[in-house]
């Protein structure tokens, strides 16, 4: 059996998302000001959006501890992790804030990490998508 064919492959996605976020989060309340003169991101935008991160890290958690998990939910998740990885090159290539090369590597590596789980829920979904017909469903012509 695949590894994208595990029934647990979905809900073990969205827990690495609920994780990344948590961590990415934490780490940009917690150190909100330090972040700051490293990154030369401004307070406000890494406090806001670590305090996001938070709230959607357990949102993520939520959706990855179903039993089943929520189709249309995580098929927004997908979206929206395609957006912040937009916002992120957005903001890089904006230049409204002079970004540190630490910054940079900051935000870059948010990017790819977004891109990478989005993918992955994305693959997901499409793999534990049900009701596909069955071969022997086909009329004697060949078609449905």
């Amino acid at each position: 059996m695949s590894v994208f064919a595990s029934p647990r492959f979905l809900p073990n996605v969205m827990w690495a998302d609920a994780a990344s976020c948590a961590a990415t989060g934490a780490l940009q309340v917690a150190f909100t000001d330090a972040l700051a003169r490293l990154t030369g991101l401004p307070a406000p935008l890494l406090m806001g959006t670590g305090v996001f991160l938070l709230v959607y890290a357990a949102m993520a958690a939520f959706m990855a501890s179903r039993a089943t998990p929520p189709r249309m939910l995580i098929g927004l998740v997908v979206v929206g992790n395609f957006g912040w990885a937009v916002a992120c090159i957005s903001l890089l290539v904006s230049g409204i804030f002079p970004v540190t090369a630490v910054g940079v590597a900051w935000v870059l590596a948010q990017a790819v990490c977004v891109i990478v789980l989005a993918e992955l829920q994305w693959t997901g979904l499409r793999r534990s998508r049900g009701g596909a017909r069955p071969a022997a469903s086909l009329t004697p012509a060949g078609r449905w």
